[in-house]
């Protein structure tokens, strides 16, 4: 499953030009009304295990902070399991965060009208072409990542290299992302 920070956008989904995003037309959320309220739709909707991906730094119970102040990118990735399927859907076209996932909290609603309203046939076919793809290959190990073999030294080379790998500093999700797992796999190696 994808991390929640920060953002996993879903390999294949477009994105948004910055210059292309724009204020949105429906009612404007707080963040937290807009996370809170997105986890409860998919509540609804029957789905488990999601996970609200963003640039977003986490609080301890991992969900992210209420007051994140103005981020480069809104970008918001959602992923859960529904009836044994990872799906994702995603959302960058608003230029608020919260905006996009009231974005994709409305369209679970919408999709949920369809069961609601007698056609559930039709929800799981429209939820068939949101399903996550797989996570590519794993191609470099921690060690390689991280630039170290030392587990205990792990954890000091990756918060020097996340200074420029993080998308809000200059860098890209992909490198992020990269730094992200090669981390869990040092830790996981430690408690070994």
């Amino acid at each position: 499953m994808a991390e929640a920070f920060p953002l996993a956008w879903p390999t294949g989904y477009p994105r948004t030009e910055s210059h292309r995003r724009k204020r949105a037309a429906f009612k404007a959320f707080s963040f937290a009304q807009a996370r809170d309220s997105l986890l409860a739709e998919i509540r609804r909707l029957g789905a488990r295990m999601p996970v609200l991906s963003t640039n977003v730094p986490l609080r301890n119970d991992g969900l992210p902070y209420a007051n994140k102040g103005i981020m480069k990118d809104p970008g918001v990735a959602v992923y859960f399991t529904l009836k044994e399927r990872q799906l994702v859907l995603a959302c960058d076209r608003w230029d608020k965060i919260e905006d996009n996932m009231r974005s994709i909290e409305l369209t679970i609603d919408a999709m949920r009208g369809m069961e609601r309203w007698g056609c559930s046939d039709m929800l799981n076919r429209a939820f068939t072409g949101f399903t996550a793809l797989p996570e590519p290959p794993k191609a470099k190990s921690w060690q390689d990542v991280l630039g170290t073999s030392d587990p205990t030294r792990a954890e000091d080379q990756y918060k020097q290299l996340m200074k420029t790998a993080h998308p809000d500093l200059g860098g890209s999700h992909e490198r992020a992302q990269e730094l992200n797992k090669a981390i869990q796999d040092a830790r996981a190696s430690k408690r070994h």
